[in-house]
């Protein structure tokens, strides 16, 4: 049973993606939204914990989100695929169950 975790809070002010990477299972997706695209980045103190979850999880990040907040799509980690709107909903449609860590 295939989830999509989501997590919208950065990793530098909440423990939100902590707790998702600690419980999410082998097999699931993460989708980082809003905030959360910061853990996307390669450089920073979560990018270890990131690159390690991407071994059992595949790893999204909203492309609106990153826009919003300036950041590119060069200074994200490798591996990581960048949605638009339509691609979120694709996400929920595609996984069996959706768990938004807030």
């Amino acid at each position: 049973m295939a989830m999509l975790h989501i997590v919208n809070k950065s990793p530098f002010e909440r423990n939100a993606l902590d707790a998702c990477l600690r419980l999410a299972k082998s097999g699931s997706s993460l989708l980082l939204i809003e905030d959360a695209v910061y853990a996307a980045m390669q450089g920073t103190t979560v990018s270890d914990k990131v690159a390690v979850a991407m071994k059992d999880m595949k790893v999204y990040v909203l492309g609106a989100d990153l826009k919003a907040r300036g950041v590119g799509e060069e200074k994200l980690m490798e591996g990581i695929d960048v949605v638009d709107y339509a691609g979120f909903v694709d996400l929920v449609a595609e996984h069996d169950n959706n768990q938004s860590w807030l």
